[in-house]
């Protein structure tokens, strides 16, 4: 089992966030036990700016267990397609193309999304399996 992990998660864990800090962890140490952590180079970018250096972020990701996954041809065209209809639905920039980039790398290189962005990736990804650790028992 290949979990992608989403940007949000690894800033509630490496900010220690008060509300979603704990859950967040918790449910990617049951992740990392079913299986690989990857992360696209759109959320390794993210999150790496959150660190003082990059050495830094290295050590952290590391520790975590969290494999760097170049995306795909196929996920950067599913990206597109799936951006074409977000706007042609009158979807405003609110949302920017990086969001669009990490659900499609989730679809086509792993076997689901360890996100609390639940909503807007199953809108425009709708077969994606999304865990949400605001979502577990």
């Amino acid at each position: 089992m290949i979990t992608a992990i989403d940007t949000n998660i690894l800033i509630d864990i490496f900010g220690a966030d008060p509300k979603f800090g704990e859950l967040s962890v918790q449910l990617l140490k049951r992740c990392v036990q079913e299986g690989a952590i990857q992360a696209c180079e759109i959320v390794w970018t993210e999150t790496a700016t959150v660190f003082g250096d990059q050495n830094t972020f290295l050590e952290a990701i590391q520790t975590l267990g969290i494999e760097f996954s170049p995306m795909t041809e196929e996920a950067a065209l599913l990206a597109a397609e799936a951006w074409r209809l977000y706007r042609k639905k009158g979807g405003k920039r609110d949302r920017v193309v990086a969001d669009f980039l990490i659900a499609a790398h989730a679809k086509t290189q792993c076997d689901r999304l360890l996100t609390r962005d639940r909503g807007f990736y199953r809108n425009y990804f709708e077969s994606l399996i999304v865990v949400d650790p605001t979502k577990t028992s």
